[in-house]
């Protein structure tokens, strides 16, 4: 069987190299030759743990290949995956599908003599697939849905920082199409999965692409739910990694995103829930909970600066603050949406000198440059090249990233290295740290009381 996929980017990249180990024939195509020639000399432009030797192995047993040219791609291939961006659409919210409608052109004018099933591994809101099948019979009305082809929707749930692991061993697959010999091609695909008993949905396109961003919300919604609980064990004297324990043992709940943070970033819950709040209005259902959810968490990053702004005044401490991690969670290098991009823009605005250091974004590293053209908000930020360059002479420390090398800092040479005219100021936005081993220092947690 052999597979194309349209898109190098995160899902198109991951997704290929993980097809090419199972053995498939896996072209991944992309229009930025300047990409595709990286990735034919090994260089990968996204950081994900194990993708990298993933795709070596691949390229090297000769299942993975990587090409501008789609129209040779598609013509000889069983399955054609469009794995195109779908951020979010200026002004409105809604999902912007013009690189997937774009595709569908492209896709519909190379497709061969053969079967081919075309899959929207984007995330694409309701209808989407539905209308990729119109622009490819329109493109060429001698194509017979059922017969010439099919569209079936596959949507991924891969977590940046352990994609390769999802990707192997997911919760589940799902399956979205209207054609049973369709339905049977993918199945095949998946054989892999099935023979280690990982569930197979198999239902519609519409309910398939709802699953994606039902999933997204209710993730969401999960998050700001417990910082909602961590405020209010502020106030209350509770604690509330006490009470994500005690909740998250109920299998009802579950233990997963029961972590208070400084909200949600990243590529995809921002944009999914935005995505999937337009499309509720759009049917005139009421989406109230999503709503809600969207604009706390950026009410709740905005209350992160605040918060700093205030614990340094009323402890006196300088107003040079140190930020430990850049990109939205560990393990990868993905700034979208990022807390640090609001909390870092906030203090700056109010006259705060900001040093920085995260694993991927230091002081001499080449990715730093993207860093710095992209986001505005670190055009006045120095960036440091460790953890102890950064804090030195600062008042105040600030965790937003729980990068594992924060977890076991020298804090003795911290205490050092920093302003020592004031008590230093440690607050950490992940609670990776215990207050009782914190007494040198103002230490902030999320979600701890004092009673």
């Amino acid at each position: 069987m052999k597979i194309t996929v349209v898109g190098a980017g995160y899902v198109g990249l991951v997704s290929g190299a993980c097809f090419a180990e199972f053995g498939f024939d896996v072209t991944c195509v992309d229009k930025d030759s300047s990409k595709v020639d990286a990735l034919n000399k090994g260089i990968v432009p996204i950081y994900e743990p194990g993708l990298d030797s993933l795709i070596h192995q691949g390229v090297k047993a000769k299942r993975l290949t990587f090409t501008t040219d789609l129209s040779t791609a598609v013509k000889t291939s069983d399955i054609v995956m469009i794995a195109v961006g779908t951020p979010t659409r200026r002004g409105d919210g809604h999902a912007d599908l013009t690189y997937v409608y774009q595709a569908a052109t492209e896709i519909a004018n190379s497709i061969g003599d053969s079967y081919t099933v075309v899959v929207t591994k984007s995330t694409v809101p309701v209808g989407a697939s539905r209308q990729v099948a119109e622009i490819i019979k329109k493109t060429r009305p001698e194509l017979v849905e059922g017969v010439s082809f099919d569209v079936a929707s596959n949507p991924e749930f891969l977590r940046e920082g352990s994609a390769i692991s999802d990707f192997m061993r997911p919760d589940r697959v799902i399956i979205g199409t209207n054609n049973a010999k369709a339905s049977e091609v993918l199945q095949k695909l998946y054989r892999p999965l099935y023979l280690i008993e990982t569930p197979i949905v198999s239902t519609t396109l519409e309910t398939s692409e709802l699953i994606k961003y039902a999933a997204n919300g209710f993730l969401a919604l999960k998050i700001s739910f417990i910082n909602q609980m961590a405020d209010l064990c502020e106030k209350s004297g509770g604690d509330v990694q006490v009470l994500a324990k005690g909740i998250g043992l109920d299998k009802r709940i579950g233990k997963k995103f029961l972590h208070a943070g400084p909200g949600y970033g990243g590529s995809c819950f921002p944009k999914d829930t935005r995505a999937l709040n337009q499309i509720a209005k759009t049917y005139g259902v009421q989406c109230s909970l999503v709503d809600n959810v969207i604009r706390y968490n950026e009410e709740r990053k905005l209350d992160m600066a605040q918060r700093i702004i205030q614990a340094t005044s009323s402890c006196g401490t300088n107003k040079k603050v140190a930020v430990l991690g850049l990109t939205f969670k560990p393990n990868t290098d993905d700034l979208r949406e990022a807390p640090s991009l609001t909390i870092i823009q906030e203090l700056l605005k109010n006259g705060f000198e900001v040093s920085a250091y995260d694993p991927l974004y230091y002081d001499g590293c080449e990715r730093l440059n993207y860093a710095i053209d992209c986001e505005k908000s670190f055009a006045k930020v120095r960036f440091a090249n460790s953890t102890y360059d950064a804090v030195t002479d600062a008042g105040c420390v600030v965790i937003l990233t729980e990068w594992n090398e924060f977890r076991a800092l020298d804090m003795g040479k911290i205490i050092k290295l920093m302003d020592s005219s004031k008590k230093p100021l440690f607050m950490d936005f992940r609670n990776i740290y215990n207050p009782k081993d914190m007494t040198n220092f103002n230490y902030f947690g999320l979600g701890i009381g004092v009673t």
